[in-house]
């Protein structure tokens, strides 16, 4: 298997890793010379899916989501020394085991949430739509706190901006967790902005059943539950925002993408539940101490440690270290 300078898979450049790290990429190494590619520039996005489907077959759910994220690490190091196609370790998609205990098959990352919420901010601003995936995506709450909100609830004028989730089943939009699931959660400015524009322009003038004010509506009164998971199921495929099918297929021959009502059948769409796993994932791996994402987030610390903390050993030293001296200072750490 022969590599460009850059690409070269070498003991050495491995060695830095820890030793089950090399023994996942060998596999890849070993699939790559059966379908004799030579140079990780000429990896597709349909090549990574073939991977996967091939590497699966030998792999229970837990093993096959640990290989898939030490390859996608890999590729978006491959992407620093320029070895691969540009954005491409966003195109690798590993299972993840929810709260409930099923499998979901994807995640959605937090770069490629941003690169839809650029899309519909450029062609979709302010609709609802725009104003479904901007909560999940900037906030990591659940549908049916999503839901639940109503417009008294978006509070732009507090010294930190917020959402305000409430638990409410007597106006039929309940919380996960109740009472204990009440908290705000902060918004940023440029967020605000948005939900500015469609409370003032797009946002239908219209309360649902039980009187209120619901901040995700439309002309019926609340959005419901089956059309917030409609919209993510929509935008969460790849030719919706104007990407190329990673799965050879033509949009215009396929009923997930010709047909909204079949957008659940594209292999790329997502529920709204990786959404928010890809939020907390982001979060860990950005160094978030593990009770500020729980309070953000309500879920618990062994929910965030069994289910959504991919970082390895190494990582979590290196973030516990940068805690410390930010904490203690030139102080002994």
């Amino acid at each position: 298997m022969n590599y460009s300078e850059n690409a070269r898979l070498t003991p050495s450049t491995l060695s830095e890793h820890h030793h089950s790290h090399r023994s996942r990429l060998g596999f890849f190494v070993d699939w790559c010379d059966d379908c004799r590619i030579e140079n990780l520039n000429d990896i597709t996005a349909r090549d990574l899916h073939e991977y996967r489907v091939w590497r699966r077959k030998d792999l229970n759910v837990t093993s096959e989501k640990t290989q898939m994220d030490t390859l996608r690490v890999f590729f978006e190091w491959c992407e620093t020394i320029d070895a691969v196609q540009p954005g491409l370790f966003k195109k690798i998609k590993s299972p993840v085991i929810p709260d409930g205990g099923s499998v979901d098959d994807t995640v959605i990352h937090t770069d490629e949430a941003n690169e839809i919420l650029e899309h519909l901010g450029r062609y979709e601003y302010a609709t609802v739509e725009h104003m479904v995936w901007l909560i999940l995506a900037k906030t990591g709450m659940r549908m049916g706190a999503a839901h639940a909100l109503d417009v008294k609830d978006y509070r732009p004028g507090e010294e930190q901006p917020h959402l305000s989730i409430v638990h409410r089943p007597e106006t039929a939009t309940p919380i996960k967790n109740g009472r204990k699931g009440e908290r705000p959660v902060s918004i940023e400015p440029d967020a605000c902005e948005i939900v500015d524009d469609y409370l003032e322009q797009r946002r239908p003038d219209v309360t649902d059943e039980h009187g209120h004010d619901p901040l995700l509506a439309s002309q019926q009164g609340r959005l419901s539950k089956s059309t917030i998971r409609r919209y993510v199921y929509k935008w969460s495929r790849p030719c919706a925002a104007g990407q190329r099918c990673p799965h050879d297929r033509n949009p215009e021959e396929c009923e997930a993408a010709t047909d909204l009502d079949q957008a659940s059948k594209c292999p790329s769409s997502v529920t709204p539940h990786p959404i928010r796993r890809g939020y907390i994932t982001r979060l860990l791996q950005a160094g978030v101490p593990v009770d500020v994402v729980s309070d953000r987030c309500n879920v618990s610390p062994a929910v965030i440690e069994e289910h959504y903390d991919v970082r390895t050993e190494d990582e979590k030293m290196r973030q516990r270290h940068q805690v410390l001296r930010e904490t203690l200072g030139n102080a002994d750490t």
